[in-house]
């Protein structure tokens, strides 16, 4: 039986081909359409879906679409009549989108694919339910779900076991921790929907001196996690921004302009926001923990992107075991509502397994035969070596310092870039994280690295027992690592902390001792994992950066063609592609027709 999931019209879609309860394959629209968070019908996500399955369309038994328009659309017409006239504007801008395309989903499917077999709709937060519970190594599980809005849900927590999901308990928009954390995302002069992670990274600089005027002002927090936000700061319900003049007069003047400097203000806030973000989730999970008496946890939804509060989540809460969804946000739907279809709907067995969702690599592979051809194509000279030789021509490049674009196997499903698609470098180096923010990725230089690390050796390093393969916790490092800091330089405040060596891997190591720890096991990815062995042979450091292959304002790279032209407009030394390593000295003369970098930088 195959089963497709499509995930659209919001943001990040998606596709997913389910095969007999097999995830055959998974990605989104943005690595296609190169389009940063591609919302619109995902048609390049499905023909590649179905080439790699081998079928056509008419071999499909089921389209299950991600959540339910209409429910969606009763919430967005009653949230305009009851803020009318204030919503006019925003109402007058969605309303032509609704009623062409959204409103009328069965039928845009049927036509863009031309599709003539049954088309199923679970809701919004099923298909997050479905995607952390179903694919997760566990007989039974709690579940949570955490998000800016579904149809009505933002937050809810249920139970699975064996192929059944229920939901327990849900909160409504307009009251929603994701809207809550964009609000401040917003506030503080980046992009909702993508800005998130900058938030989460900026907070460490700052201190939580916000928290207070938080909890009085803008959330009502009640001790089962359960919460309301006042709505008189908020301006998202109606208007074109998520806060108003009186949110900007509690936090002391408007918000700041986006690509303007960053002030101490936006690091507190930063720290402030994280701080309260992560009490609701210890909150909710103690309330699913005791509700369903299990001793895992499986977390979903954008806001289980935030690795910081899965991190606390995990050290802290009442659960043995946690495991997270890689593509926790709408693009991950897909494949919820299509393995919803297949053990909800269709009542088909599961067997929990670990390597269901195959380390996430569910992207198109290249192999060496296509990825020779185009660079013979192009006369990019490159030499050729089998793994063992690769791992340790790679290793010895990261050893002395160079910056490697490494592109193998399949393409990750899920915003993280996990060894397919990444950029590595030396953890050790004290002025590797500077090179790779402002010369490869061309992004704001307080923006942490995350580290690969062999997961038999990660509690070396880390304080972290368990794996960690979605990069999706956040841990310290262990104290064996960490530099002593005289007075005055553990003082530091804002940016001056980024001048400071904490550790004997610099590179990684945030300014609050953190990390964003993936854990590499040979069994998923044996190149990836041969590489980091090599380095650790070498230089008895088994941690290396791994960061995800794409410059600012860019999705990352799917083709071999994407990675060299990014590997020629960045200050990366060598590229890996498949068995083929080139060396950046040795290529033709580069030239482009566009100004690149002046667009990735208004993005």
């Amino acid at each position: 039986m195959q089963i497709l999931g499509i995930s659209a019209f919001y943001h990040d879609s998606a596709s997913c081909l389910v095969r007999d309860g097999d995830i055959v394959a998974a990605a989104q629209e943005e690595r296609f359409s190169r389009k940063k968070h591609d919302p619109r019908f995902p048609k390049h996500a499905i023909e590649y879906c179905l080439a790699e399955a081998k079928i056509g369309v008419d071999q499909l038994d089921y389209i299950v679409f991600y959540d339910k328009p209409f429910v969606k659309f009763e919430r967005l017409l009653m949230t305009y009549i009851g803020t009318a006239p204030k919503g006019i504007r925003s109402f007058i801008d969605q309303m032509p989108f609704w009623l062409k395309e959204k409103l009328f989903t069965r039928s845009a499917i049927r036509r863009e694919l031309d599709y003539k077999g049954t088309v199923l709709f679970t809701t919004h937060h099923q298909s997050h339910a479905a995607a952390a519970f179903f694919p997760s190594p566990f007989e039974e599980a709690a579940i949570v779900t955490l998000d800016g809005v579904g149809e009505w849900a933002t937050t809810t927590y249920g139970v699975g076991r064996e192929n059944k999901i229920e939901i327990l308990k849900q909160i409504n928009f307009p009251h929603s921790l994701g809207l809550l954390y964009s609000a401040f995302t917003y506030f503080t002069g980046f992009k909702v929907n993508s800005g998130e992670y900058k938030l989460m990274g900026l907070a460490p600089y700052g201190e939580p001196k916000f928290v207070d005027v938080i909890y009085k002002n803008l959330i009502d927090l009640r001790e089962d996690g359960s919460y309301k936000l006042n709505l008189d700061y908020f301006d998202y319900c109606a208007g074109m921004r998520m806060t108003n003049d009186k949110f900007a007069e509690l936090f002391g003047g408007p918000r700041r302009e986006p690509e303007s400097k960053i002030t101490q203000r936006e690091m507190d806030l930063a720290a402030s926001i994280q701080v309260v973000t992560e009490e609701v989730m210890l909150r909710i999970a103690r309330t699913a923990h005791k509700e369903t008496g299990s001793k895992n946890l499986v977390l979903a939804g954008g806001v289980a992107l935030n690795c910081v509060a899965n991190g606390r989540v995990l050290r802290e809460g009442p659960f043995e075991n946690i495991w997270i969804q890689p593509a926790a946000g709408d693009a991950g739907n897909a494949l919820g509502c299509a393995l919803f279809a297949w053990h909800q709907l269709l009542d088909n067995p599961r067997t929990p397994d670990r390597r269901r969702q195959k380390a996430t690599y569910l992207g198109p592979e290249f192999g060496d035969d296509a990825i020779e051809s185009y660079l013979q194509s192009i006369n990019a000279p490159y030499e050729k070596h089998d793994d063992d030789a690769l791992a340790s021509r790679v290793a010895e490049l990261l050893a002395t310092e160079n910056v490697v674009g490494w592109f193998q196997g399949r393409m990750e499903f899920g915003p993280r870039a996990l060894g397919a698609r990444s950029i590595l470098g030396d953890a050790r180096s004290r002025e590797m994280q500077s090179v790779l923010n402002l010369k490869i990725k061309f992004r704001e230089s307080f923006r942490p690295f995350a580290p690969a690390v062999l997961e038999e050796r990660v509690s070396d390093y880390f304080e972290l027992n368990t794996e960690s393969p979605y990069m999706l916790l956040v841990a310290d490092v262990a104290k064996d690592h960490l530099a002593s800091l005289d007075g005055e330089t553990a003082r530091a405040t804002g940016f001056d902390k980024l001048k400071i060596a904490r550790s004997d891997v610099p590179a990684i190591t945030h300014v609050d001792n953190s990390a964003r720890i993936q854990t590499v096991r040979e069994e998923d990815h044996p190149r990836y994992y041969n590489l980091i062995k090599k380095f650790d042979e070498r230089t008895g450091c088994p941690v290396i950066i791994n960061t995800s292959y794409n410059v600012r304002g860019e999705p990352i790279v799917c083709t071999p063609q994407e990675a060299y032209t990014c590997f020629m407009r960045t200050n990366m030394d060598y590229l890996v592609l498949g068995s083929c390593v080139l060396d950046k000295r040795n290529q033709p003369e580069w030239k482009d027709t566009v100004d690149w970098k002046r667009q990735y930088e208004l993005d």
